[in-house]
């Protein structure tokens, strides 16, 4: 797959291909703020405008659709679920296996400017926590870069996300403004 043709969940989750994952996607409990659904716009690292649908997929499931702007015959979709947490929402998307095919989980929110900021998790803070043994996971290698594979229960993971002292967990990956009707 090219880079350009994973704009959305690929975007934050390419950071020298080393990943935080998960064994459990968030559960479809929790319904997506409406301000998230719509078309979004930005621009890749080689300024290329891409596009960025988000829409309801049933009960509680969403879709991404991401495409290079005008080049809807070129997309990727990706399924996703999400979650409000403590102050923060929350993504969970599953991934194909070149990324170990377990699920990644990324913050999000939508600004009073009407951009749609995602933050994804730093890497070296849960490798710490793993070796720490605050967190239950290991360490995975896939075909695209290392990474940690973490099985604590989401309850438990949530638990330090929610701690404000680990604010700076979250690194933001993209930024996407609303597209115009």
């Amino acid at each position: 797959m090219k880079v350009w043709r994973l704009a959305f969940v690929m975007s934050f989750l390419l950071l020298s291909g080393c990943l935080v994952t998960f064994e459990d996607p968030i559960p479809a409990h929790d319904a997506a703020p409406s301000q998230l659904l719509g078309t979004w716009t930005s621009r890749n690292a080689w300024g290329e405008p891409l596009e960025l649908e988000i829409k309801s997929a049933g009960n509680h499931q969403y879709r991404a659709i991401s495409y290079r702007k005008g080049d809807r015959k070129h997309r990727d979709e990706y399924g996703f679920t999400v979650v409000r947490h403590g102050s923060r929402w929350y993504l969970s998307a599953g991934l194909p296996e070149q990324y170990g095919a377990h699920f990644v989980i990324a913050g999000f929110e939508v600004t009073q400017a009407d951009e749609l900021v995602v933050y994804n998790l730093d890497l070296d803070y849960f490798r710490q926590w793993v070796e720490q043994k605050l967190l239950d996971g290991q360490m995975q290698e896939t075909e695209k870069g290392d990474g940690v594979l973490i099985t604590s229960p989401l309850t438990t993971v949530f638990g330090y996300l929610d701690d404000p002292a680990n604010s700076d967990v979250f690194l933001e990956v993209a930024r996407y403004q609303r597209m115009p009707q």
